[in-house]
């Protein structure tokens, strides 16, 4: 059994009101913020298709991003309030994977998300198709690998972009924390290869090297750098002083909003608490506005995947899945 283990079995030891009170308390996790995470997750478990996952058309990104969100408070496969939907959800993934390579979605971006939504079920299930899934998935991910260390979005190792390429580390690095084996040499190249994509002018990213900074590009980058360890360098200090000083309009108005958001806030967390406190409780206000009656909040690609997002993003405090860890 991976190094997750004794994690896991604390959790496991608690029922689900427990490990909800067993989190690490923080001030920003308001009783709004609070009942806001709780409509959300109400909505997402309300709207699964019949065959186990969500959306209607990224099936595979969406059935992932639920399935995380219910994560973030705690939530395990096969243990109440929502395990049976979380089973179905997991089934949807297996079954996704196509027999041949075991390539998941229509994209590596989606492969990448159900990557790591697998990962983080494996340290949650020891159930043996999880396993083989998750290594197969590992394995496209390596095998298309370009030689510039970076990825993009068909499962072929020819081009690259910093989307699809961060998306690939994470997903990575949540599957090595797992117990599934990631060369490091892998990781390296990748992260080589985001850091071509930062301006040295001003520390923002863009989408490829030379590109146009942004702030959803910035976040990504900066947010895999620091998961793989490179905190307090150079690039990683220019880039968050890059978002920090971005107009407050970002909080609000921000083109690929919960995605730069998603990014953005694993950032902050990420650089300690002066970051993260100041950081936090502005997009957590934005929002709780931004919530719809029926508990749903409305991203570009639907009410699926904005939810899931809001909640992942409004539901670090919780600190529960393993890629919100320090």
């Amino acid at each position: 059994m991976h190094k997750r283990v004794s994690y896991l079995l604390l959790l496991l030891s608690a029922s689900v009101p427990l490990a909800a009170e067993s989190r690490v308390k923080v001030a920003e996790l308001s009783p709004q913020a609070e009942a806001a995470i709780d409509r959300g997750i109400e909505f997402i478990a309300r709207h699964q298709n019949e065959n186990g996952s969500w959306g209607s058309y990224h099936f595979v990104a969406e059935t992932a991003l639920s399935l995380m969100s219910f994560m973030v408070k705690g939530y395990f496969p096969g243990r109440p309030p929502h395990g049976e939907v979380m089973d179905k959800g997991v089934d949807f993934l297996v079954r996704s994977a196509q027999a041949t390579n075991g390539y998941m979605g229509k994209s590596m971006y989606e492969h990448g998300l159900a990557t790591l939504a697998l990962s983080e079920v494996w340290g949650m299930s020891n159930k043996e198709e999880i396993r083989d899934t998750l290594k197969a998935a590992v394995n496209i991910i390596l095998r298309s690998q370009n030689r510039e260390g970076g990825w993009r979005y068909k499962p072929q190792p020819i081009d690259a972009d910093l989307s699809v390429t961060v998306m690939q580390i994470v997903a990575l690095a949540s599957a090595k924390e797992a117990g599934i084996l990631v060369p490091d040499a892998v990781i390296k190249n990748a992260l080589t290869y985001v850091k071509r994509c930062q301006k040295p002018f001003d520390g923002g990213f863009g989408y490829t090297p030379g590109g146009k900074p942004g702030f959803a590009r910035t976040a990504a980058g900066v947010m895999s750098l620091m998961m793989c360890g490179e905190r307090g360098t150079r690039a990683v200090k220019s880039g968050l002083y890059y978002l920090q000083n971005l107009p407050e309009e970002k909080f609000t108005v921000q083109k690929h909003y919960f995605y730069g958001h998603y990014y953005a806030i694993q950032a902050m967390y990420q650089a300690g608490e002066g970051h993260y406190q100041e950081w936090y409780p502005h997009i957590r206000d934005a929002l709780l506005s931004k919530q719809g009656r029926d508990g749903s909040w409305h991203g570009s690609a639907g009410s699926v995947y904005g939810t899931s997002m809001a909640i992942l993003i409004m539901g670090v405090p919780y600190r529960f899945l393993p890629i919100y860890q320090r």
